[in-house]
């Protein structure tokens, strides 16, 4: 496991990295991809001589230019990898986290071995004083898994999802909504780059619904190249917000997490808030 920059989780464990969702807004790719690459035969390389997909019970090792050999991160860059040998990593930390699972992928995608998630959640159970939170662009593969009795439904599970538009949440909404109640959800609008609340208001639609709704809700702003004129309209955010504090949701007040990027049309107050389960590790 890693400690982080990102401010709403206390560390980041990638058992699986890659993805072949080719996301427009992917920091994740443009890492993996600088600082991807590993060495054989005194040559650094990319290529995946191994399995197809490939899976890595032992690091693959990436020499320096000091001469220096360190594990490699990202051996094949962006191509999907699990990496087996990192399983274990949640076992060796005693005190109780918030884990981001799966920064650097999508361990939910449509590519991702169904074993290799079960691999996963399995670990992530034998390690119970943790809190472990997912993020997909697929949100109906978690009601999948959990129809076929795969899914953990323990309090310190949070199953998210990521969108950036208002096609993207009504299609969450409407996959979260196959969950049981029981299940921890939450949103995360990354980047906010348009006014997802102005089709059908997207909140009193799942009020008069049986799903489960969000229980906590993560917004940030584009950054990066290109940013600066993609940056969200304060009305945009004063709308999730109002939403989120909407006296009608039945998780009312929902929490907001606004990260540090959309500082600029917010401001210095930033609302940063997490949901009771998780504010005991945070």
């Amino acid at each position: 496991m890693n400690n982080t920059r990102i401010d709403w989780c206390d560390s980041t464990w990638n058992p699986v990295t890659g993805c072949k969702g080719g996301c427009d807004y992917c920091y994740a790719r443009s890492i993996a991809n600088r600082f991807g690459g590993w060495t054989t035969g005194g040559v650094k390389t990319t290529q995946n001589f191994f399995s197809d997909p490939p899976v890595l019970d032992s690091p693959l090792l990436l020499e320096r230019k000091s001469g220096k050999a360190v594990k490699a991160p990202y051996p094949f860059a962006f191509t999907p990898t699990f990496h087996r040998y990192r399983l274990e990593e949640p076992l060796k930390k005693r005190k109780g986290q918030n884990i981001f699972v799966g920064s650097m992928a999508d361990l939910f995608g449509r590519w991702v071995p169904t074993k290799w998630i079960v691999e996963v959640l399995d670990i992530c159970r034998e390690a119970p004083q943790h809190n472990y939170l997912f993020l997909t662009k697929f949100p109906e593969r978690y009601a999948e898994l959990d129809h076929m009795a795969l899914l953990p439904h323990e309090e310190n599970f949070w199953y998210g999802a990521t969108t950036t538009n208002v096609d993207q949440m009504e299609w969450a909404a409407d996959s979260i909504g196959n969950l049981p109640k029981s299940c921890n959800t939450f949103l995360s609008i990354e980047p906010l780059v348009e006014d997802i609340t102005c089709s059908i208001g997207w909140l009193s639609s799942m009020i008069q619904s049986s799903v489960p709704y969000f229980k906590w809700i993560i917004i940030g702003a584009m950054t990066g190249p290109g940013s600066e004129s993609r940056q969200p309209c304060r009305e945009w955010v004063e709308k999730i917000v109002e939403d989120a504090k909407n006296e009608l949701s039945p998780f009312y007040p929902i929490p907001v997490f606004m990260k540090d990027n959309p500082r600029k049309v917010w401001g210095r107050d930033l609302i940063q808030e997490f949901p009771e389960k998780l504010e005991a590790q945070g």
